[in-house]
């Protein structure tokens, strides 16, 4: 039932939320918990107070559906991991014509708190019934790149649709195709002035970070090797928008899946971060492997003064592949 305009009064967890999430979801290790119709960040505060210390690795992904959550959205994003444009609801929620432009919004804003967001909800819908989309949907999907969204979700149409290996494949290629035209300097350069605008300073890392991808603008290096515990470096370096990918090289399990929802981070597990220069150099021959880099290039790397240490990342370096 939609209520469009009316504040529903109801806890975001029901008593079977709260129990699938402590004894399933925390059990299972789950990387993500979208949270449906979230209205403020107390619903993310009781969330995440639900998975308590056991569950502290997974992130919540708010899905904003009605006005409320649009209301509120400044504090939802910060209390958050992740945004997603659930367009299904809001648009039975809001004025039709209005969904397009909060959409923009939501990506606008999650790119500046350096947040992904997820673009769902009727992409490529058609796909569920034929093999090709409509121009309609195709110019959806490339809009909400070029908007600055982190992830473009399927559903219907990989769920129950007829097409489903067809339909990832069209995305993915009005993705890249959207990639080639984007102007990253240009990116880079309105990120970081919206940022000072902002913050008026920058932290330490992402003082670090954002010059990492200014090294690669200045010097046109094909990668950014960034080694990271949690994932925070790779995805403060993600929100400058790199033109080209970022090699996010992590010991955790759980941080190289929940970075694929980053945009243009490539993650990579390794055994330890035991011996700095060994995991680079051997992160650089994977590099070289898969096509990335060759031999002579220079790459931009970024980790911590202290091996093992989250959110240290301070030192910034060029290396050359052997």
């Amino acid at each position: 039932m939609n209520l469009p305009g009316v504040k529903v009064e109801l806890p975001v967890l029901q008593e079977k939320d709260v129990k699938d999430l402590v004894e399933f979801g925390i059990p299972q290790g789950v990387d993500f918990v979208a949270a449906s119709f979230v209205q403020d960040a107390g619903d993310v505060k009781l969330i995440r107070d639900t998975l308590g210390i056991r569950g502290r690795s997974i992130k919540i992904i708010s899905k904003i559906e009605n006005q409320e959550g649009i209301n509120n959205i400044d504090e939802i994003i910060e209390a958050s991991d992740g945004i997603m444009v659930a367009r299904g609801d809001m648009g039975m929620e809001i004025d039709i014509e209005k969904v397009g432009l909060v959409q923009k919004m939501i990506i606008a804003k999650c790119n500046l708190a350096g947040k992904f967001v997820v673009t769902a909800t009727q992409m490529l819908d058609s796909m569920e019934r034929a093999p090709r989309p409509t121009r309609a949907e195709a110019t959806d999907v490339l809009n909400a790149v070029l908007d600055g969204t982190d992830v473009v979700m399927l559903s219907g149409e990989t769920a129950n649709g007829q097409f489903p290996e067809a339909s990832v494949y069209t995305m993915r290629r009005i993705c890249e195709q959207a990639e080639r035209v984007l102007d990253y300097e240009k990116l880079y350069l309105n990120m970081r002035r919206n940022v000072l605008a902002v913050h008026n300073l920058m932290s330490p890392v992402e003082s670090v970070c954002s010059s990492a991808v200014k090294a690669t603008i200045d010097s046109d290096c094909p990668l950014i090797l960034a080694l990271t515990e949690t994932g925070s470096t790779a995805r403060v370096i993600s929100k400058y928008r790199p033109k080209c990918p970022v090699l996010a090289v992590t010991a955790s399990e759980s941080t190289v899946r929940q970075l694929s929802a980053s945009r243009g981070v490539i993650p990579l597990l390794t055994a330890s971060f035991q011996g700095t220069d060994s995991v680079i150099q051997k992160a650089l021959i994977y590099a070289k492997e898969k096509g990335m880099v060759k031999s002579g290039d220079a790459v931009v790397c970024v980790h911590g003064q202290k091996e093992e240490c989250a959110g240290a990342s301070n030192l910034l370096k060029m290396v050359v592949v052997p």
